[in-house]
């Protein structure tokens, strides 16, 4: 079962993909002020490609930045091209 747990220390933070309890993806984001998240790196492990899962770490970014009100800076290219194709999240991005 793959699932996706949410890590954050005071200036960093990541979502990190498991199966189980192996790590087969990341998404790591830097805390910029009170009111948004950028997010600068997305990687998933090569045996899990065509999945997905890579959409679903920034997705649990795009629910994270929901709940909390803030917004998201989509630098990594990656997190950028998935902002790109999905009119849904544009309210989270800044």
């Amino acid at each position: 079962m793959i699932t996706v747990e949410h890590q954050q220390s005071e200036s960093k933070g990541q979502f990190v993909l498991l199966d189980i309890d192996k790590q087969i993806g990341i998404m790591t984001y830097s805390v910029a002020g009170t009111d948004k998240i950028i997010i600068d790196h997305t990687e998933v492990d090569p045996a899990y490609k065509g999945q997905g899962l890579g959409e679903k770490l920034v997705m649990a970014g795009v629910d994270f930045a929901r709940e909390q009100k803030i917004k998201i800076l989509p630098l990594c290219p990656y997190a950028k091209s998935i902002f790109a194709k999905k009119e849904d999240i544009q309210d989270v991005r800044f």
